[in-house]
């Protein structure tokens, strides 16, 4: 193969099938010096993000790692830690020579700068390490033999002065200071991040460009925040236009959800900060949020809109709405589940990891939160996108509540030192306001009193304008049902909702509605995928609209029964008389009662609750339940078990049965006198999934028989490898299941491993034409519950 001119250090290696391309290291060194410095000057860091960049690949100097990378031609060589061997090493030499030189220049003071750039250059590969213990960590590798000679023979290279040392402005200790204030824990481990995700980004666009130049020329051409809040000023008067249309602007439920929009853009013109959203289900909360945050953006030059929801199973549907408006070019989806195992990354994998560069994401509190907490460099890239972001928190109450210290602390963190206005949207807001107990564990420390500014005037006249149901509760709170009991009882109704706390449950309850009346049926669960999911949403609403035409008609009307998880109680808009919800935690239950006449055409809708065969897995869901239980047990004759102050009571019995930092990530991110955090060890413990108990299968799912739009997606992945519009096609086609199951499976030979750029991920075999059924979603046996109360 032909080779081009050579430069006399080498970062990168490309083949186009006919040459090679060389990137020059001094050249990739200073374009990455660059760009890590824009993206940190958004918070006052620049230098030092400079500095990391020009520094983070001195290693490759090295004759041994020069030799190797012109040898083999392979454009993975410079991804460490996929290539064993001590000459293919690169990332201790930057690190030790911050450590020497900033000594030797600014004395004490530099050895303190010298320890955050250590962390940055040390872990632009293997993520950001724990500084002291035996977590593979950065003190015990500078201490190691092999150490020292990487920086000796990068030395012994000739390395060009200009960057090996730099004319000043150098990062300065004072700048330091501010972070080291742990008045907010974690202060001054979410600023080494930070730096750490302006390095990773900047070093993988750049080598992005280098790479595959043509996917860096597609990073453009995003509408504006202001063309968005126009395009969806004009969606929202085609909406009231077509109200009124219809006849229906005078509604009680229409009015209102005006009342509430008007309200989010008179309070967006408020200065930054923290706000909420208190609206009832059904309230217009989605568009009126999203006018909330583009309006505040676009007063207050916010870069941003990120609008993060607690279920991967429902997130589809926000994205599909805010696509219809802004197009798709202008919204990333990013689900939390399709990513390759970063020790097996390779350079194609590494570059489609996403980086929030569009102006709206629509992500999961999942890949938002455990980023704000991540080592990884996959998940760190696209932190620095979110300094002066506007993010809305879609139904906060659903915060992981054994994580909620360390959550609520890094929120705090975001708005106070990055300019992220954080908008709590919710129809049960929980408090986050610091509240003091006699047991630390179980007090929060959250936002100041007052911080946090409602939106809405008046909460509990709202609430009392949109009361459109009457609960119906069991007479016995202890006394469970069987499915062969509660079945007859919901096929009697002609459209109903009925949802469960189970994937398991879902699938029982179905089977035996089936048994009684097959007619109308549909299932809805996380065990199947997103685009699947879609469809059926789809469908059941076109089946409640022609239900509704036919009675208008006085016609005879056929039935629609549904049985779901709780992937329909937050962003899914459909609208059922009747509604079936297994006992669970009351902001549970009201989301599901948001369901029940949602536009108000019925005087009330019925919503009952019924105890299930079995109680939710230990955890979260059953301290809810158990909470809901409790308050309900107390209820004065003739109270309203949903009734707006009930929620209060609800979160602050819940929050106080719960330790609010159960993995002690708190004291693992507080830093010590040395600048020592326990980085890697605090990201493994932050898992709101547990990736030892889920796993990631692409599922064959087909519309009908000649639909094959998922084989035409893989077959392009296995061809051109990882590209990021491809994932994000991807995504909808995937089911996460127990590893368990995966193992059985793949014994059977019904999945097998996706292979290529992505190990870690798997795939239905292509000669299996029976795993993934067309109602029920992939055949898995045992599923008591879920590899994740996030995924339903």
């Amino acid at each position: 193969m032909e080779s081009g001119n050579e430069p006399k250090a080498v970062a990168h290696v490309r083949h186009d099938g006919q040459r090679l391309h060389w990137h020059a290291l001094d050249e990739h060194l200073r374009g990455v010096s660059g760009l890590a410095a824009l993206f940190a000057g958004t918070f006052g860091a620049q230098a030092w993000a400079a500095l990391g960049g020009l520094w983070h690949d001195l290693g490759k100097f090295r004759e041994g790692f020069q030799r190797y990378i012109r040898q083999c031609g392979d454009p993975d060589a410079h991804i460490e830690g996929r290539i064993v061997g001590p000459e293919k090493t690169h990332s201790t030499a930057g690190a030790l020579w911050a450590q020497q030189y900033l000594k030797e220049v600014q004395g004490r003071s530099g050895e303190v700068v010298a320890r955050v750039l250590s962390y940055l250059i040390a872990g632009h590969h293997a993520g950001l390490a724990d500084w002291l213990g035996a977590n593979a960590s950065l003190h015990n590798r500078f201490a190691q033999s092999d150490a020292a000679r990487e920086l000796d023979s990068a030395l012994a290279a000739s390395i060009p002065d200009a960057i090996l040392k730099p004319t000043p402005p150098l990062p300065d200790v004072k700048d330091l200071m501010r972070y080291r204030d742990e008045e907010i824990p974690g202060r001054f481990a979410l600023w080494v991040r930070m730096l750490f995700s302006c390095l990773v980004d900047a070093d993988f666009l750049n080598t992005e460009r280098f790479m595959s130049p043509h996917k860096a020329e597609a990073r453009n051409g995003f509408f504006d925040l202001a063309t968005m809040e126009a395009r969806l000023a004009d969606r929202l008067q085609q909406m009231a236009q077509a109200v009124a249309e219809r006849g229906e602007a005078d509604s009680v439920v229409n009015r209102k959800r005006a009342e509430v929009l008007s309200a989010c853009l008179a309070k967006a013109e408020l200065p930054p900060g923290v706000f909420s959203l208190t609206v009832p289900t059904g309230g217009g909360k989605t568009l009126s949020s999203m006018a909330f945050a583009l309006r505040h953006a676009v007063r207050h030059s916010k870069r941003r809109i990120v609008y993060a929801i607690p279920y991967t199973s429902i997130i589809e549907q926000t994205a599909d709405i805010f696509r219809g408006i802004f197009g798709d070019e202008n919204v990333i989806e990013h689900h939390s589940n399709v990513e390759a195992d970063e020790k097996q990354e390779t350079h194609r994998s590494r570059l489609a990891c996403e980086n929030w560069d569009a102006p709206l994401i629509v992500t999961t509190n999942v890949q938002l939160l455990e980023s704000l907490f991540a080592s990884r460099t996959s998940r760190c890239r696209k932190l620095h996108n979110l300094v002066g972001s506007v993010i809305v928190l879609d139904e906060a109450q659903l915060l992981p509540v054994a994580y909620l210290q360390p959550v609520v602390d890094a929120l705090r963190l975001l708005v106070a030192d990055y300019g992220v206005t954080l908008l709590l949207c919710t129809a049960t807001q929980p408090t986050l306001e610091s509240r003091i107990g006699f047991d630390q564990a179980r007090a929060l420390r959250g936002f100041k009193a007052g911080e946090v500014r409602e939106i809405v005037d008046d909460v509990p006249g709202l609430y009392a304008d949109l009361e459109r149901v009457r609960v119906h509760l069991p007479t016995d709170l202890n006394a469970t049902q069987t499915w062969d009991d509660l079945a007859p009882e919901i096929a009697r109704h002609e459209a109903v909702l009925a949802i469960v706390g189970r994937r398991a449950d879902a699938r029982d309850l179905y089977r035996r509605l089936r048994a009684e009346d097959d007619e109308g049926l549909w299932h809805l669960s996380g065990l199947m995928c997103a685009q699947h999911r879609s469809d059926v949403i789809a469908a059941i609403r076109e089946a409640l609209a022609a239900r509704r035409q036919a009675l208008r008609d006085g016609r005879t009307a056929a039935p629609i029964r549904v049985v779901s998880t709780q992937l329909v109680e937050a962003g899914v808009d459909i609208d059922f008389p009747v509604v079936y919800r297994a006992l669970a935690g009351l902001d549970s239950i009201a989301q599901a009662a948001g369901r029940c006449n949602r536009e108000g055409r019925l005087a009330r809708g019925e919503v009952h609750v019924f105890v299930p065969p079995k109680s939710p897995p230990p955890g979260l869901l059953r301290m809810a339940e158990q909470a809901t239980r409790i308050l309900w047990a107390g209820l004065p004759a003739g109270a309203d078990p949903m009734g707006v102050e009930r929620f209060a009571e609800f979160f602050r019995k819940l929050y106080g049965d719960a330790r609010l930092d159960e993995k002690d990530i708190c004291r693992l991110l507080r830093v010590g006198r040395e600048g020592d955090v326990m980085f890697r060890t605090a990201a493994e413990n932050f898992r709101l999934i547990d990736e030892k108990d889920g796993a990631t299968v692409f599922v064959r799912y087909r519309r009908d028989r000649d639909d094959d739009e998922i084989g035409m997606w893989l077959n392009a992945l296995k061809k051109n490898g990882p590209d990021r519009w491809l994932l994000r096609r991807l995504q909808r086609y995937v089911v996460t299941i127990y590893r368990s199951d995966l193992q059985r499976l793949l014994d059977q030979g019904d999945v097998e491993p996706l292979g290529g750029d992505f190990p870690g991920l798997y795939v239905q075999s292509a000669n299996n034409d029976v795993l993934y059924d067309r109602v029920l979603g992939i055949a898995v046996d045992g599923v008591p519950g879920d590899p994740s109360g996030f995924i339903q």
